[in-house]
């Protein structure tokens, strides 16, 4: 990745984390990505909800691939107006009030061009007022609360200055850039994505290059709460690549230095064909890369897949250490994930001819990709005590049926 290329990717991504988009209020960050785009000339739309589709050119008639990132984060709504003049919470997204403690906030309500700040304290804040019951408190949500910056103390001061049940809470995101080349920040999740995509599309865009195949940059906006990718992603997508966080925690394999590509999060397995075409696209191209699978975590391509969309589904991930907490990647794992996405997107799909289409006759199905056991199995018959249907352990499947 060109060094011009890498630092206008930093700055994008720090111009993003800047832009509070909590699940639910995401304009802000979606005319920053819409105006970014219209300077590098990429054509796009908008959903009537608010998600963007970007289309880069291809030589193919139909638009067969999509990288899709998130621009929305986690955060918090106003619960109800407490009699001491402070808000409490619930959270937008899952994570626990643990890793809100502390946040210096932005309160928006139903002007857009107000907001106020605060900050989220725990109901026993001062050790020097309450001792060690500060350390043996509760950590859910009911047990803290938001501490404005503002003259206020009673339900009436909130009420004065607008305040309202359902006003969206931001955490603020406070990014750093380390000499070591770690960024760190809240919301590195689904941003450091969105910069990926974007410098991707201003390469293409750069370069004149025409792709192999058309391809959809899909921004969503609703990831956060299970939902993103569900609707506006073009009928005609064979190949989805969902670029999103990879947790690196004790049990993990996920790496800091490098692109992640998972087997597996909690919908399922990804596509066998396609994770392993990253796969030898990473290992013949040197880019570092870990294999991984996720148990408490799933992404747009779950969102997609259940929708109904009819197309091959993958994950790539950025290292990232404390997710929806204060988050860490590094630049050498988004340089890593950028140059898997610009090598794939140079490559036909991965079954041509099949792929070309949403369904075919079992004849063409690739299965030879994927073979079945050596061995072959055969029925057994009615008088060694098997039911119609049954097989023995000598010949599976039975060779007029269909092919694993």
């Amino acid at each position: 990745m060109p060094e011009a290329d890498r630092a206008w990717m930093i700055d994008t991504l720090l111009a993003l984390l800047q832009t509070p988009s909590p699940s639910g209020r995401t304009d802000a960050v979606m005319q920053l990505i819409g105006d970014t785009l219209d300077e590098l000339g990429v054509p796009f739309m908008l959903t009537r909800r608010g998600a963007l589709t970007a289309e880069l050119p291809g030589e193919s008639d139909t638009t067969d691939r999509a990288i899709v990132v998130h621009a929305d984060t986690i955060g918090c709504m106003v619960r109800d107006l407490k009699d001491n003049g402070r808000l409490e919470l619930i959270p937008v997204g899952t994570f626990s009030a643990r890793f809100a403690t502390g946040a210096r906030v932005r309160i928006f309500g139903d002007d857009p061009n107000e907001f106020f700040t605060g900050t989220v304290m725990p109901l026993k804040a001062s050790g020097h007022a309450f001792g060690d019951e500060i350390d043996t408190q509760p950590t859910l949500w009911e047990h803290v609360e938001v501490r404005i910056d503002r003259k206020v103390s009673s339900r009436a001061d909130l009420d004065r200055l607008g305040f309202h049940v359902g006003d969206f809470v931001a955490l603020i995101a406070s990014p750093e850039l380390t000499e070591d080349g770690f960024i760190v920040s809240r919301h590195l999740d689904g941003k450091a994505g969105v910069a990926v995509a974007l410098a991707l599309a201003r390469n293409v865009a750069q370069e004149r290059l025409v792709l192999p195949h058309r391809t959809t940059i899909m921004v969503t906006i609703t990831e956060e709460v299970g939902h993103g990718a569900s609707h506006g992603l073009p009928p005609d997508v064979a190949e989805l690549v969902s670029v999103d966080n990879a947790v690196c925690a004790p049990g993990q394999h996920s790496i800091e230095d490098g692109v992640t590509i998972p087997m597996a999060d909690l919908h399922g397995p990804f596509d066998y064909h396609l994770t392993r075409k990253l796969c030898r696209l990473a290992e013949e191209h040197a880019i570092p890369h870990a294999r991984d699978v996720f148990r408490y975590y799933r992404s747009d391509a779950a969102a997609a897949i259940e929708a109904g969309a009819a197309t091959r589904a993958a994950l790539v991930g950025f290292g990232l250490d404390g997710s929806h907490g204060w988050e860490r990647t590094h630049i050498a794992s988004l340089e890593a994930v950028y140059n898997l996405l610009h090598c794939w997107l140079q490559t036909p799909l991965t079954f041509e001819k099949w792929d070309a289409h949403s369904q075919g006759s079992l004849r063409d199905f690739p299965s030879s990709k994927q073979p079945a056991p050596s061995e072959q199995w055969v029925p057994l018959s009615r008088g060694d005590h098997t039911e119609p249907g049954e097989w023995s352990g000598e010949h599976w499947p039975p060779s007029e049926g269909p092919q694993a």
